[in-house]
């Protein structure tokens, strides 16, 4: 199970090349860590667990989707990839960890012209691992609806939607708010 590097900070990985882009390939059972507990809820092609204490982690960035999506979401980043954040560095140091959330878009009862959260649809992890995922720019993902990861379909195409549109970017849409 991969959730983040907590600790020491001296793991950073830099790279001078890019490696942009890269073809998706599937996931050999070697990126894969040994398996998570029989309680976690895990993506099953990455191996990608929802991280412990991700709502207490800081804000990266919040967006709102329009149609077809219709949601609003935040950002949320360990302290690792909040330094990298930060401080601009790229590609993002292995133990970075980024947790999107998504709500469906409702109006405040409280205030006309607000829109707050509905019904939560999803959240997104990315971990960037750069030994285990190296076919994915390091980074896994893990996608999941009421706290269970999505089908292995739909986890296939992560990488290939990231790698389409923000390979110069690490593979990361989200930019720091300020």
């Amino acid at each position: 199970m991969r959730t983040g590097w907590q600790g020491d900070e001296a793991h950073r990985y830099r790279t001078s090349g890019r490696r942009c882009p890269l073809a998706a390939a599937p996931i050999s059972a070697a990126a894969l860590s040994a398996p998570a507990p029989a309680s976690a809820a895990v993506s099953s092609v990455y191996g990608i667990s929802i991280p412990e204490g991700y709502r207490g982690w800081a804000l990266i960035a919040p967006a709102l989707e329009d149609a077809p999506f219709d949601e609003l979401r935040v950002v949320l980043g360990n302290p690792v990839a909040i330094d990298a954040f930060r401080r601009g560095i790229r590609p993002f140091p292995d133990g970075s960890t980024l947790v999107k959330l998504a709500w469906k878009r409702a109006p405040s009862a409280e205030f006309a012209s607000a829109t707050v959260p509905g019904a939560a649809t999803t959240v997104h992890v990315m971990v960037k691992d750069s030994k285990s995922f190296a076919t994915t720019g390091g980074w896994g993902f893990g996608r999941f609806i009421g706290g269970q990861p999505v089908d292995e379909a739909r986890h296939q195409t992560r990488f290939a939607c990231h790698d389409a549109k923000e390979c110069d970017r690490d593979w990361v849409f989200t930019r720091y708010a300020e």
